[in-house]
This record gives C-alpha cells, sequence and structure tokens, in this order.
C-alpha cells in the first residue's frame, strides 16, 4: 500500500469521527485507530420508587377432573415436543403419516417431523407402546415441551 492512500485513510479516519478502520489488500493488512476511546452514555437513567401492592391471600380450591378431562398423563407415556416448530405427521405431503392411532411403535422409530428454521428434524420414539393418541394437527405450531402423543 503506498503512502499516499495511507495518508489519505489516515484523514478519511480523523474527519469521519470513527474510532477504527482496517483494511486489508491482499497480503497487506492496515488498521488506523484514532484514539478516541470517550466512553458515550446514550439515555437517562432515574431512580424508580417502588409501587406498594396489597397482600393477597390465595386459597387451595379442590376440584376433581371430569372424565372428559382426564389429564393425558394419567393414561400413558406423554411424548413431549423436544422443540418449537412446525408439526408435521409424514415426511411429504403424498407419504403416508409416520404413525397412525393404535399402530405400535417401538424405542427409537421416527413417529413424526418437526420442521425448525427450514430444517425438518425426525423425531423418534423414546419408548415402545402403542399411540393411543395424536394430540396435534398436521402443519400446526408446536412449543417446547408441547404434548405430541400419548404412548401406551
Amino acid at each position: 500500500m503506498d503512502l499516499r492512500k495511507l495518508k489519505k485513510l489516515i484523514d478519511l479516519v480523523q474527519e469521519s469521527g470513527i474510532e477504527e478502520l482496517e483494511i486489508t489488500e491482499g497480503e497487506e493488512k492496515v488498521r488506523i485507530n484514532s484514539g478516541n476511546r470517550s466512553p458515550h452514555m446514550t439515555g437517562v437513567v432515574s431512580p424508580v420508587a417502588p409501587v406498594p401492592h396489597a397482600p393477597v391471600s390465595v386459597q387451595p380450591v379442590e376440584s376433581s377432573p371430569s372424565p372428559d378431562q382426564a389429564n393425558p398423563v394419567d393414561e400413558g407415556f406423554v411424548m413431549k415436543s423436544p422443540m418449537v416448530g412446525t408439526f408435521y405427521r409424514a415426511s411429504n405431503p403424498e407419504s403416508a403419516p409416520f404413525v397412525e392411532l393404535g399402530q405400535s411403535v417401538n424405542e427409537g422409530d421416527t413417529v413424526c417431523i418437526v420442521e425448525a428454521m427450514k430444517l425438518l428434524n425426525e423425531i423418534e420414539c423414546e419408548v415402545s407402546g402403542v399411540i393411543k393418541k395424536i394430540l396435534v394437527e398436521n402443519g400446526q405450531p408446536i412449543e417446547f415441551g408441547q404434548p405430541l402423543f400419548v404412548i401406551v
């Protein structure tokens, strides 16, 4: 790099107010530091007084779930989503679903696909058993830890 270019770069850094400029040309590398390392503060910090809260009392309510509202955990192993994404029962729209209600599955069998960030992740069964319930619709967005299947 010639001296004239270097002088122009130094002038550019000083005039622009930037702190540092690094240029690489082939095997040559130049770093120009303006030396203006003054801390910049943005915003204003103001103390906030705490807001008093009235005491709240919570009284437990005992209720027994009706048979229609039974917890899926009581019915067998609940397989949950290992990630956030979109749930798919088959590898593509023309293919048959990986599993159906009443189908026997073994640990390690692929039971669905979760698409996350344009990546298709095959989800494997965690236990052996029979698919008792499919708790998610095909193409539905799902959350981490959301129940997907009940396996007995």
